[in-house]
């Protein structure tokens, strides 16, 4: 019990709080008189009571039992120890209003810590926030799924939580909302390979990681979908089985740690596609092409006096064009976005948080990959 909730009263106040208490003779007691007020009326936070006050020499005294429940604390008597302990009652963990929330289960994918009392939690997970990041703060109830509180120190890469968060969604790319709770699941095993084998069978899609010799594949790890398995890109973005091919590399969330983390076989719950053709990451950008990245998005905010985020800090990757959509402020950026889409191509985003994220997201600039050209900013509203 926290000592700032608790209060002790010792046995020398019990005699004000009745009228006419009989009284030893140790000095430590006295006998006092008081009329008790029928008459008066007594209310908490405009609720009527049953307490009767007592007047005792002009100053009004409550049932310290009464008085302490109505105002959400407990009391207890300890004869032996001659104390009275009022503790504050344990509110438990407060409620979230579904009706006033989105909701969704998905895996962390990270946690990142934005100041000494902020956190960001990276989710993927279902409908239409399958790709989103949660802001977490003293605000946000964490609990484990059998009601019990938890902390953020208890967040790991690879947990299953439910997350219930808004009802504002920052239209940035990936969306960005306060987390109001995370209910903790179980963690899953994370394993990035790339895939030697994909089966259609009739339990499902079965997946293997391994090695081939001699023409032969010795399989290290299978894992096999099932009615909640989903298969997404690192941006969320949904992919259809047929589209799984050997070769290419991924990580996925399997099993769970309460098992053996070598077993050869477990079932599959996320799987993310990390390259679209091979096991040689095209797509990844050099220390080189990043810095350059860095610093072409630097000229773009360096007036913007909310970024939060240092140059060197600011992440830089590769995203499928057709899934982008920008605020372009010329035609020529608007006619090289539709070109880039038009031939399946990508853009490089450069991110920085500011001091508005909670609103309205973080600040996303794209850049033609090839011209280095800058082409808009992610809508943030």
């Amino acid at each position: 019990m926290n000592n700032k909730n608790k209060v002790i009263l010792i046995t020398t106040i019990l005699g004000v709080l009745g009228a006419g208490t009989a009284a030893g003779a140790s000095g430590f007691t006295a006998k006092v008189t008081g009329l008790l007020r029928g008459d008066m009326k007594v209310t908490v936070d405009g609720q009527a009571t049953s307490m009767k006050p007592v007047v005792i020499n002009g100053q009004v005294y409550l049932p310290a039992r009464a008085e302490a429940e109505a105002l959400g604390y407990t009391l207890n008597y300890s004869g032996s120890k001659r104390s009275i302990s009022i503790d504050k009652k344990d509110e438990g963990i407060p409620a979230v209003d579904p009706e006033t929330h989105l909701r969704n289960t998905g895996v962390i994918v990270g946690i990142g810590k934005m100041d000494d009392s902020r956190y960001q939690v990276e989710l993927l997970g279902q409908g239409d926030d399958r790709w989103i990041l949660l802001n977490v703060d003293g605000d946000t109830v964490i609990k484990n799924s059998d009601g019990s509180k938890a902390a953020v120190k208890d967040l790991k890469a690879g947990m299953k939580v439910t997350a219930e968060y808004g009802p504002i969604v920052a239209k940035s790319y990936p969306g960005q909302s306060h987390a109001a709770s995370l209910t903790l699941g179980s963690q899953t095993l994370i394993r990035e390979d790339v895939i030697q084998d994909v089966q259609h069978t009739s339990d499902g899609w079965v997946v293997k990681f391994g090695e081939a010799k001699g023409g032969t594949l010795i399989a290290t790890l299978t894992v096999t979908s099932g009615k909640e398995t989903s298969v997404l890109t690192a941006e969320g973005q949904p992919v259809s089985w047929e589209d799984v091919k050997a070769g290419q590399k991924v990580r996925v969330y399997y099993g769970s740690n309460d098992t053996d983390s070598k077993m050869p076989e477990g079932p599959l719950y996320y799987m993310v596609m990390l390259d679209g053709n091979s096991s040689n990451d095209s797509g990844a950008l050099t220390e080189d092409q990043v810095k350059t990245f860095q610093d072409l998005a630097w000229k773009q905010i360096a007036s913007n006096s909310t970024v939060i985020t240092a140059k060197k800090d600011a992440k830089v990757e590769r995203i499928a064009a057709k899934e982008v959509s920008l605020m372009t402020t010329t035609e020529a950026q608007k006619k090289d976005l539709e070109t880039l889409q038009a031939a399946g191509s990508q853009v490089v985003t450069v991110s920085f948080n500011t001091k508005q994220d909670a609103l309205l997201g973080p600040l996303v600039l794209a850049f033609n990959p090839d011209t280095q050209v800058f082409l808009g900013y992610f809508p943030r509203k």
